[in-house]
């Protein structure tokens, strides 16, 4: 998956300590793009929108 234009950005739930990141990239047509901040140019794991929001619904409901 090409992700060149995607525009990453830290998960609010990311410590300010530079730690355990994880980075978003929603700005794509059809998909979302995730990844360490700490390895910027390794593996991104992409979800389509339904998937992702899934994803998301569930980790609201358990913190």
């Amino acid at each position: 998956m090409d992700l060149t234009g995607a525009q990453w950005r830290k998960s609010t739930r990311s410590g300010t300590s530079g730690g355990n990141c994880v980075e978003v990239a929603d700005n794509l047509p059809g998909v979302v793009g995730v990844r360490d901040s700490k390895d910027r140019t390794g593996p991104a794991l992409v979800f389509g929108p339904t998937a992702w929001r899934a994803f998301v619904g569930f980790a609201k409901s358990t913190s």
